[in-house]
């Protein structure tokens, strides 16, 4: 790493559900964390990727309150665990214009020279040395007060990408180009137009610029986002948890491209060509999947007959289709989508009724990972819920307790050791053992194999977030 990228820092944005990706996205399990897109998620290949370039322990992932142990817990159980990387909490989601600055302001107060590289989580880069090699780049440009952002080469005519246009060269930064104007996403025929223009190019949403200038254009053309940085600065770490929201909602809820970059002076363009794909929709699997001769991409367990150009997915059941044209139908354990192609988009109206009904299926699946392992939920009722868990070898749940519920575990694999309030017991398959509400308890898999176990709660409250926890080997 050369000496100038000493105080860059990576910026991951990763606050987003994925809606239009639903079923398979949910709130607490958004596309970024999924293993939908090659081996590693999409949140993991970008840290990856920044890792060739810029130190683990200068990634910082900004991301929601509610999401935030979603993600830690996808990264610890990652292998290798990604144990340095840092986290910046928004107090609300304002968009991409205060998350970017509040997290420019953090980094600043622990570095005055602080240059950032701001990435989303869920693009998906199969060849990234252009990239790495425009980092570089991007970062000496921003050394002198630019604010670059990245446009890549266009392949085809795109309607759901906003566009560049390329200006004059900078002559002091071979490769770096002035921004001469950003163009909303265009309908079909205006699409068609400007890719006959190289100059004009897809705007990214990557962006490398020093702290510093980043807040000075914000002071300048966002005030009141400023003020509540700057109010926030004021309060000791007690109030910063109570009044924190309340400051960052008077900002206004902005994109970074509205709020500062169409707006500045100091935008400069690196011009891209790499293999790129902004994973937004359902229609996006189809790309990392061969189709048959008749356009069909069927992934999972498909049977079909007769179908043209159609999209099946199945999680785990049979899906079984005849004489679909043009539709894509996408399985999961707890909830099942059928869907015009031209429809994709409109996935997202579906999440928000869900939302507004406070349907569970919006928020998350059934099965969730941990850094200890997974659980997948059997059934639930208003004063019982029953969970299958495992427990990978040499792995142990938290040392806590609940104040809502009491729980009934049932060993069907493996041996583990249960401690209930400082008393230790060897329970294997076909053994149980009970853990009334607010004891102090843990599970240890002290086996070779995976402990499963059917877990049986009872109680008033059964949120997940009913845990007291008093040692973790995560640190939660």
């Amino acid at each position: 790493m050369s000496q100038r990228l000493d105080h860059v820092y990576g910026v991951i944005l990763s606050g987003g559900a994925g809606t239009r990706l639903w079923p398979l996205s949910r709130e607490l399990s958004p596309k970024q964390i999924l293993h939908l897109f090659g081996t590693d998620s999409l949140i993991r290949q970008t840290i990856t990727r920044l890792t060739k370039r810029i130190p683990e322990d200068h990634i910082f992932i900004v991301t929601g309150e509610r999401l935030f142990e979603e993600i830690r817990n996808h990264l610890l159980t990652e292998f290798p665990p990604c144990k340095n990387v840092q986290y910046i909490l928004e107090p609300a989601a304002r968009n991409t214009a205060p998350a970017i600055a509040l997290a420019a302001w953090i980094i600043m107060g622990k570095d005055p020279e602080a240059i950032l590289g701001v990435f989303p989580s869920d693009h998906y880069i199969t060849d990234d040395q252009p990239l790495l090699d425009a980092l570089e780049k991007a970062t000496e440009a921003a050394h002198d007060g630019y604010l670059v952002t990245f446009g890549l080469q266009p392949d085809r005519p795109e309607t759901g990408f906003g566009y560049l246009q390329q200006g004059e060269p900078l002559s002091q930064h071979p490769g770096v180009f002035r921004a001469a104007r950003f163009i909303e996403k265009p309908d079909l025929e205006k699409a068609k137009e400007l890719i006959q223009d190289p100059r004009h190019l897809w705007n990214s949403g990557m962006f490398v610029f020093s702290a510093r200038v980043l807040l000075e254009e914000v002071e300048r053309y966002l005030p009141e986002l400023h003020q509540a940085l700057g109010k926030l600065a004021t309060y000791s770490s007690e109030d910063y948890e109570r009044f924190a929201q309340q400051e960052f909602c008077r900002a206004p809820a902005i994109s970074l491209d509205y709020g500062i970059m169409e707006r500045s002076d100091r935008v400069a363009l690196i011009p891209l060509s790499m293999p790129w794909k902004d994973v937004g929709s359902l229609p996006a699997l189809a790309e990392f999947h061969p189709k048959d001769a008749q356009g069909n991409v069927a992934v999972g367990h498909i049977l079909q007959e007769g179908c043209q150009n159609s999209l099946l997915y199945s999680d785990s059941r049979l899906i079984a289709a005849i004489g679909l044209e043009d539709l894509m139908v996408i399985d999961t354990p707890d909830a099942t989508l059928v869907c015009s192609k031209e429809r994709a988009q409109d996935v997202s109206k579906v999440v928000a009724r869900l939302k507004e009904t406070g349907a569970q299926e919006s928020v998350s699946h059934r099965y969730s990972h941990r850094p200890w392992g997974s659980f997948l939920e059997l059934e639930k009722g208003s004063t019982y819920q029953v969970k299958h868990i495992e427990v990978t070898p040499g792995k142990r749940l938290s040392e806590q307790l609940h104040r809502h519920r009491s729980e009934h575990w049932i060993l069907l694999q493996g041996t583990a050791k249960v401690t209930i309030d400082g008393k230790e017991d060897i329970v294997q398959a076909n053994q149980s053992i009970f853990i009334p509400a607010n004891a102090h308890h843990r599970l240890e898999n002290v086996g070779k194999i995976p402990v499963r176990l059917i877990e049986v709660q009872n109680g008033e409250y059964l949120g997940e977030d009913d845990i007291v926890r008093f040692t973790d080997d995560y640190g939660r």
